[in-house]
């Protein structure tokens, strides 16, 4: 795939909008706009949409508009309007003065159905939801008329004006185009245009409306208002394009917009459905919608991914007509790429398992300068604070171990990060045989650099125990343990796909006392754990608490190869 002028990755959509640009369609303006309905939060396949949308806009020096589909009032509230505009802010986007909604066109929308009913177009219709879909026919067989279909305009205009005054209850009638009930495409066949829905106070235009007008009537005549030249969607509005030409074509629109559509995003191990994140939500499976499990946009970025790894992961998955679903793997390895030149390294142990060094005065403390990113000098240097006794992880040690094992055994020596080589002399059981205590002894020699002729198997690292910070850390790892969570083989719910290890949470923990200013939005790799991040909701001044953004290594991968070898 090639590059386009602009410097980035070229794709269909970027070939059309330059042949548009080149054609001097449009007067050469490119204006495209991100339109969510707020009924939920935004998940990282609207991320997708996001960066193409406003990056198109960007790149083509034109416009993208924030525009809410709010047609839907019984299922939208503030909280995703809010929550919406967060996310997109937080991926670096900018709508500037260009905030529309839906309900901003209610007026000219009941203006346009009224002339399509005064042309013939449009025609109220009586039949029940049960009725119309019996009427609709199938994939084989045309639809049938509606009884209702020749009624006269003037009755329809009356009846329509009827419906908006509030004087029929909800699903009595509904406005519908006259179009083709014989169409081979489903959505010709006289799609429903508006529906009566009573006793829902929109958040915008609160009850002065009790008809509503539907998406594929609502959307290309916003369209049209705002002055879109390219309206890019996913694929699955292929088969609603046709519909959207036709309201066009009979409408009194100011112009055209060509609807494009794209693949969206599936990704393994999560589901995309808004209607399946808010039962996982409602249901209480999850904290909420920003829980670090969620796909959400909000529930990545508390996990502690960065919107730079997010915008990367777009980029790297890129646009086409094709659909497919992306390897979890991929996204985690867009948030390590960034994380590893810009997270500062940190030391934290996990499971702690205090060390005493006997040959080292009780009284002393030394102070250790020590690089904040071994790679980039720009980021300075931290204090380590050395003491008599530290914390190593409980799994950095064996009595007896094999020769591959690289860390501290009974009798053998290995290097503390940044600090001494020290030996293992002596091992303190309690009663029950459990080790709760290392004896060793460290090389003053061995600071720095290794002696010449000195070899040590292997770095570990530790936290000074008088000076450490306890926390609690929370292991994050796929909500869903099966690739595929709502496909729905062998009769199985994506329910009961739910992965019961995808939280694990520690206590008793132990970091660097550096640690103690980390605010949320900040990103550390506690070394050769993975990358951290304070959690924006349950952390407290008085309770630290570190969600693992990601392991190191996608040790995922390698425990699905392991267990399809066995």
């Amino acid at each position: 795939m090639g590059d386009d002028k602009t410097g980035a990755a070229s794709n269909f959509i970027r070939q059309i909008i330059e042949q548009d640009i080149k054609s001097g369609k449009h007067d050469g303006r490119v204006a495209t706009r991100f339109p969510p309905e707020p009924n939920g939060y935004l998940h990282i396949g609207h991320a997708k949409s996001i960066c193409l949308n406003f990056g198109l806009a960007v790149d083509y020096h034109g416009t993208c508009n924030l525009r809410f589909d709010d047609t839907n009032p019984h299922k939208e509230n503030v909280e995703y309007v809010t929550a919406i505009q967060e996310d997109v802010r937080w991926l670096g986007y900018d709508w500037g003065d260009r905030q529309f909604y839906a309900s901003d066109y209610f007026e000219q929308l009941y203006d346009c159905a009224v002339d399509l009913i005064r042309n013939g177009k449009a025609y109220v219709c009586d039949l029940t939801a049960e009725q119309t879909r019996e009427y609709r026919g199938t994939l084989t067989e045309p639809g049938r008329d509606s009884p209702w279909r020749d009624r006269p305009a003037d009755e329809s205009f009356d009846l329509f004006r009827k419906m908006r005054a509030g004087e029929f209850r909800d699903g009595a009638r509904v406005l519908r185009a006259r179009i083709d009930m014989a169409s081979p495409n489903m959505n010709l066949r006289d799609p429903a245009l508006y529906r009566i829905r009573h006793g829902v106070i929109h958040h915008q235009t609160g009850d002065a409306w009790c008809i509503y007008p539907m998406y594929d009537f609502t959307h290309p005549i916003s369209d049209a208002l705002e002055g879109i030249t390219h309206s890019i969607c996913t694929l699955e509005f292929e088969d609603h394009r046709p519909l959207y030409d036709w309201i066009l074509d009979n409408t009194p629109a100011p112009c055209h917009p060509q609807q494009i559509e794209f693949s969206r995003l599936n990704l393994e191990y999560t589901v995309m459905s808004k209607r399946k994140l808010t039962e996982l939500v409602a249901a209480g499976h999850v904290e909420g919608w920003d829980d670090p499990r969620m796909p959400t946009i909000a529930g990545l970025r508390r996990r502690g991914f960065t919107a730079a790894s997010i915008r990367d992961f777009c980029e790297r998955i890129g646009i086409s007509k094709s659909d497919n679903t992306v390897e979890m793997g991929l996204l985690e390895f867009s948030i390590r790429e960034v994380l590893n030149s810009h997270a500062p390294r940190r030391m934290a142990v996990l499971h702690p398992l205090k060390v005493v060094l006997t040959n080292f005065p009780e009284d002393r403390t030394e102070e250790l300068q020590v690089p904040n990113h071994p790679q980039d000098e720009s980021m300075g240097t931290r204090t380590l604070l050395f003491s008599r006794e530290v914390y190593i992880d409980r799994n950095d040690f064996r009595e007896e171990a094999p020769g591959k094992f690289k860390r501290l055994v009974s009798g053998g020596e290995v290097r503390l990060r940044n600090a001494y080589v020290i030996r293992c002399d002596e091992v303190i059981k309690d009663a029950h045989g459990e080790i709760i205590e290392l004896h060793c002894r460290y090389d003053e020699a061995t600071l720095g650099a290794n002696p010449e002729g000195r070899k040590v198997k292997g770095v570990i690292h530790w936290v000074s125990v008088p000076h450490a910070v306890e926390v609690e850390i929370r292991l994050y790892d796929r909500l869903f343990s099966h690739p595929a969570p709502d496909a729905g083989k062998d009769g199985a719910d994506y329910i009961d796909h739910l992965n019961p290890d995808s939280l694990r949470t520690l206590t008793g923990c132990m970091v660097e006392p550096a640690l103690t200013g980390a605010v949320p939005g900040e990103n550390y790799q506690f070394e050769r754990e993975g990358y951290f991040c304070i959690d924006s909701v349950h952390s407290t001044p008085a309770r630290m608490v570190f969600n693992r953004t990601v392991t190191l290594r996608d040790s995922w991968a390698k425990m699905q190869q392991k267990q399809r070898v066995n």
